[in-house]
């Protein structure tokens, strides 16, 4: 059964990170984007982000720009927007397609691996997120409306 250790992810600036190095760690990978509704969710996960990181926790937030068009700006614009903004110091990879044909491996296997709603594969909105334990399995789906300071006792049961 695969796990996070085998897949990689695009970074803004083009070249692939192997995803071998959070294996250990707790990991929340989120779709994200700067124009949505629950964009100010970056203020939260970025919490989440400084309240565990000591412990073996990291976030990684993938921009998407499948909904919507909420994510139309460049690596640049995108990572100034969410410093700025949010304060976001976790890191960011390159936009990325969560959904179809073009959705890379990493992200056809965690909707595999956690179902959304009445056992849907597809990602259904920005701010999606999958908690991964440090075995590198997919633990849970959290829907967009799952505000992340509510998956902190999730994460805090993996820690």
């Amino acid at each position: 059964m695969p796990t996070l250790a085998e897949f990689s992810a695009t970074r803004p600036d083009g070249q692939e990170e192997a995803l071998a190095s959070r294996l250990g760690k707790v990991v929340l990978v989120v779709n994200t984007a700067s124009q949505c509704g629950f964009t100010p969710q970056y203020a939260g996960l970025e919490a989440l982000w400084q309240t565990y990181r000591d412990r073996g926790f990291e976030v990684i937030g993938f921009p998407c720009n499948q909904f919507g068009g909420q994510e139309p700006g460049g690596p640049e614009e995108i990572a100034q927007f969410c410093s700025v903004n949010f304060g976001v110091s976790f890191p960011l990879m390159g936009k990325v397609e969560v959904n179809g044909d073009g959705a890379p491996p990493l992200w056809q296997w965690l909707k595999d691996e956690a179902r959304g709603v009445l056992g849907s594969r597809r990602v259904k909105w920005n701010f999606t997120k999958f908690l991964i334990g440090r075995d590198g399995r997919v633990v849970k789906r959290f829907g967009p409306s799952v505000a992340p300071e509510r998956i902190a006792e999730a994460i805090e049961g993996l820690l």
